[in-house]
C-alpha cells in the first residue's frame, strides 16, 4: 500500500484472471474497532465519487473501502470486456479475502447496488448491513433509456471546462442544484487526463454489457435475499427517473430492518453529501456495528 497525502492509502489486490484492481483504504480515524464500510460506485463512476462520503466516514470511526470496480478508475480494464454483476461481486468478495475482512457494512450506489444483490445471494455472511442508493430490483425503463444514450459515448474534450459542461447538460435535470463549481468538480471525478485531452475514466466497453448481461430469474428474489435479515437503508432521489417511488416502497415491505429515505430534489443518484442523504446513514451507521 502507498499512503497518500489525502487521507488514504492504494490498495490493489487480483481477479480471478489475474487483473490488477484498486480501492482508497481510508483508515478509521478513531481505530478499527468496528466494522469496515465498503463503498461501491455507479456504471460509469469510480471511488472519486465517494471523495466526500469515505472522509465523513472515516472521522466518525469506521474503515473505508472504495473501490474501483474493474474497467473504472485505477483499476485494470477487462480485455475479455467481463462486465457483469457476477464478475463484479467475484472481484469485491476477493478484495475482502485479501484484506482480510470478514464482514463489513456495504454502500451502494445505482450499480454497486445491484453488486450488493448479487453479492449476498453468493457471500452472504460477508454483508452486515447495506445503504441502496436510489436503485432496485426493477429499473424504470426512462431511467435507463437516459443512462443508454451516454453510456460508452462520452467524448474526449481539450479541457476540464469542456468536460465539466458536457456533464451539466447531461445531469443538469437530476442535479438542479448544482453550480459552475459542482460541474468542475464532478468533471474531476469523473474524467482523467488521456494524453493531454480530458477522458471518461472508464472502458467504454462497458456499453456492451449494459442491459444484455445475465439478470436473475427474479429481481425480487435477489433483492429479498440482500434485505432480509439485515439493517438495510434504502435512499431514494426524489426526482430519480430509475427507481420508482412505488417499487421503492415495496421493496422495504416485509422487512423489519429496512428503512426507505427520501433525498429531495435531487434525481439519480443522490449524490450522498447531501444533507439529507448524510443525517440518513449518519443515524444508520450510529446504530449497526
Amino acid at each position: 500500500m502507498s499512503q497518500a497525502d489525502n487521507g488514504w492509502r492504494d490498495f490493489h489486490w487480483a481477479s480471478a484472471e489475474g487483473l490488477t484492481l484498486h480501492a482508497r483504504d481510508y483508515p478509521a480515524a478513531a481505530g478499527e474497532g468496528r466494522l469496515p464500510v465498503v463503498c461501491l460506485h455507479g456504471l460509469t463512476r469510480n471511488a472519486r465519487d465517494f471523495d466526500a462520503l469515505a472522509p465523513w466516514i472515516a472521522a466518525r470511526g469506521r474503515r473505508v473501502l472504495a473501490a474501483d470496480v474493474r474497467g473504472r478508475g485505477l483499476s485494470d480494464r477487462d480485455p475479455a470486456a467481463s462486465y457483469w454483476l457476477p464478475t463484479y461481486a467475484d472481484d469485491v468478495r476477493r478484495m475482502a479475502e485479501a484484506l482480510g475482512i470478514e464482514q463489513a457494512i456495504f454502500i451502494g450506489t445505482s450499480m454497486g447496488g445491484l453488486i450488493m444483490m448479487e453479492l449476498a445471494a453468493t457471500t452472504p455472511t460477508l454483508i452486515a448491513g447495506a445503504v441502496i442508493n436510489d436503485v432496485g430490483p426493477v429499473l424504470a425503463a426512462e431511467g435507463l433509456a437516459r443512462i443508454g444514450t451516454y453510456v460508452g459515448n462520452a467524448p474526449a474534450f481539450d479541457s476540464w471546462d469542456a468536460a465539466a459542461t458536457y456533464l451539466e447538460r447531461q445531469n443538469e435535470t437530476a442535479l438542479p442544484h448544482y453550480r459552475a463549481e459542482d460541474w468542475g468538480r464532478m468533471a474531476r471525478r469523473m474524467f482523467r487526463d488521456a494524453d493531454g485531452r480530458v477522458a471518461a475514466d472508464y472502458d467504454p466497453a462497458i456499453a456492451a454489457a449494459f442491459g444484455t448481461g445475465p439478470l436473475p430469474a427474479d429481481p425480487w428474489e435477489r433483492w429479498h435475499g440482500l434485505a432480509s435479515g439485515r439493517p438495510l437503508l434504502l435512499l431514494r432521489g426524489g426526482l430519480s427517473d430509475l427507481l420508482a417511488a412505488g417499487d421503492a416502497t415495496r421493496m422495504i415491505t416485509e422487512h423489519a430492518g429496512a428503512r426507505l429515505r427520501e433525498v429531495p430534489n435531487v434525481g439519480h443518484a443522490p449524490m450522498l453529501d447531501e444533507p439529507e442523504a448524510l443525517a440518513a446513514i449518519g443515524q444508520f451507521l450510529d446504530e449497526v456495528p
